[in-house]
C-alpha cells in the first residue's frame, strides 16, 4: 500500500490489485486458557472506514432511489461492512464522461461510466486508472477479446469494465425478406426498400473495411499506419456506395426517415442498434426481425460488412482518494450479477460471456443480432485521439455519395482524395 500511494502520488497510473481487498482488520486479545494456562488469539473485528465515493452515470440508471445505479451501489455496500460508504451522485452520460472527467480529473467523480472512443482522451489527460491483479483476472475471465479489446489502450493495459456492447446491426421486415435473403444486401435490394445511414461516418466505414480497408493498423491502436481506405480496393467500394446511392430501392437514412418508413410500409429494413429496438418492434410487430450485417457483392465476390463496434464501460479515476474501494466498485458494477440487474431493469444488454448464456438473452431477438454482430461482423473501433479526424471526412463522402457527386466514373479520383483526407492530421 505504500508503494501504491508512492505511485499515485508521483502521478502513476492507478494498477488494480490491492492486497486485502474484502478482508477487515482484526486486532489480537490475550485469553487465559481455563485448563493449561495457555495464551490463545481471538479475533476482534474493527470499526468499518469511513468512505466517500462518487459515482458518475446516466440519468436513466438513477432516475430515483430504485434506480440500477443506486440499488447496485446499496447491494456492494452491503457486501462490503468493512467499508462505511457515503454515497455521491451525479449525473453524466457515457457519451460525455471524455468532455466532463478530463475537465478537472482532480475534481471528477472516483468511479464512472464511459464509451470507449474516449478511451485515448482520458488517457492523455490521466483521468482513467489501469487495471491489475485479481480485478484484471476478472475482467479477462468474462469478456470476449473484442470487448477486452475495447478498453486497451496503446500501451497494452486495460483500463475499464465493459458492461455491455456499442454497435450497430440490421432490423428487417421477416414478411419482405427470409433468412436467406439478409445474408446479402444486394439481394435484400431486389426484393424491397433498404435504409442505410450513409452520410453519417460511424456507418460508412462498413464498406470500405468489407474491402481490406483499415484504421491505424490491424489492431487500431498504430497511428502511424493511418486509416487505409485508398488504392483500387477503395475505388472498388466507392464505385459500389455511387451506384447503391443510386438503386431506387435505396433510402439514405437521416432524421428518422427509415424508422418512420418501416411504420408505413415504405421501406423494409434499416440499420441501427439496440436503441431504436422498441420503436422497430412496435412498427413491425410480429415480422420484427434483427440480424447481424449482411455482405456486398464487388467483383464478383461476397465482401462482409463490417461494423464498428466498441463498449460503454465503467472506468476509475486515478486521483480518487479511495482506490481500494473505488476499483472494487466498478469491477462490481460490471460484474455479470450487476450486468444482469442491468438487462432485467434497464434492458441494457450485456456483455460477460457468463450472462449471454441465460435462457432470457438467448431468446432475445435484439441481444442475439448484437452478440452475433460483435462476434462475426464488426472490427473494434479505434479509440486513440487520431481517430478524431476520420469523422468529418467521411461524412462529407457521405453526402457527396448522396447528393451524387460521386459516380463510378470519378470513383478512382474521388477515393485518393477521401483517402488523403483521412490522414490530414490538420483536419
Amino acid at each position: 500500500m505504500k508503494k501504491f500511494l508512492a505511485m499515485m502520488l508521483a502521478g502513476i497510473m492507478v494498477v488494480g490489485l490491492f492486497a486485502g481487498c474484502g478482508a477487515a482488520p482484526t486486532d489480537e486479545t490475550q485469553t487465559p486458557g481455563t485448563n493449561s494456562g495457555t495464551v490463545t488469539t481471538e479475533p476482534v473485528a474493527a470499526d468499518p472506514v469511513d468512505v466517500t465515493l462518487t459515482v458518475w452515470g446516466p440519468q436513466e440508471d438513477q432516475a430515483d432511489e430504485n434506480g440500477w445505479l443506486p440499488t447496485m451501489c446499496q447491494k456492494f455496500a452491503a457486501a462490503h461492512p468493512e467499508w462505511n460508504i457515503t454515497w455521491k451522485y451525479g449525473v453524466c452520460s457515457e457519451g460525455d464522461a471524455g468532455k466532463n472527467v478530463t475537465a478537472d480529473p482532480s475534481a471528477a467523480a472516483d468511479v464512472y461510466f464511459y464509451a470507449n472512443d474516449q478511451l485515448g482522451t482520458l488517457m492523455q489527460a490521466n483521468a482513467i486508472a489501469q487495471l491489475g491483479g485479481k480485478y484484471l483476472d476478472e475482467v479477462l475471465a468474462d469478456n470476449s477479446d473484442s470487448m477486452i479489446a475495447s478498453v486497451t489502450g496503446t500501451d497494452g493495459g486495460v483500463y475499464g469494465v465493459p458492461f455491455t456492447a456499442n454497435t450497430w446491426f440490421m432490423y428487417y421486415d421477416k414478411s419482405v425478406f427470409s433468412e436467406e435473403d439478409i445474408k446479402s444486401l444486394d439481394t435484400m435490394l431486389e426484393k424491397g426498400k433498404v435504409a442505410f445511414p450513409l452520410t453519417n461516418a460511424w456507418y460508412l466505414a462498413s464498406f470500405y473495411v468489407a474491402n481490406g480497408g483499415t484504421l491505424f493498423g490491424e489492431n487500431g491502436v498504430d497511428a502511424t499506419a493511418g486509416i487505409q481506405f485508398g488504392g483500387e480496393n477503395g475505388t472498388a467500394v466507392t464505385a459500389y456506395l455511387a451506384n447503391l446511392a443510386a438503386n431506387p430501392n435505396f433510402v439514405n437514412d437521416a432524421d428518422g426517415v427509415g424508422l418512420d418508413g418501416l411504420r408505413n410500409g415504405n421501406i423494409s429494413a434499416i440499420f441501427s442498434g439496440t436503441w431504436d429496438a422498441a420503436n422497430v418492434q412496435e412498427a413491425l410487430g410480429e415480422n420484427f426481425g434483427a440480424a447481424q450485417l449482411p455482405t456486398i457483392t464487388l467483383n464478383g465476390e461476397a465482401k462482409q460488412l463490417k461494423a464498428f463496434a466498441g463498449s460503454k464501460a465503467v472506468g476509475v479515476n486515478p486521483n480518487c482518494k479511495n482506490p481500494e474501494v473505488a476499483v472494487a466498485l466498478a469491477v462490481y458494477l460490471g460484474s455479470a450479477d450487476a450486468q444482469k440487474a442491468h438487462y432485467e431493469m434497464r434492458q441494457i444488454i450485456p456483455c460477460a460471456t457468463s450472462v449471454l448464456t441465460d435462457d432470457a438473452i438467448k431468446t432475445d431477438v435484439v441481444a442475439v443480432a448484437q452478440g452475433n454482430t460483435v462476434a462475426n461482423t464488426a472490427i473494434v473501433q479505434p479509440s486513440i485521439p487520431e481517430m478524431g479526424a476520420y469523422w468529418t471526412p467521411a461524412e462529407s463522402m457521405g453526402k457527396a455519395l448522396v447528393n451524387g457527386e460521386i459516380t463510378a466514373d470519378n470513383a478512382a479520383e474521388k477515393t485518393e482524395a477521401f483517402a488523403a483526407s483521412l490522414n490530414n492530421a490538420g483536419l
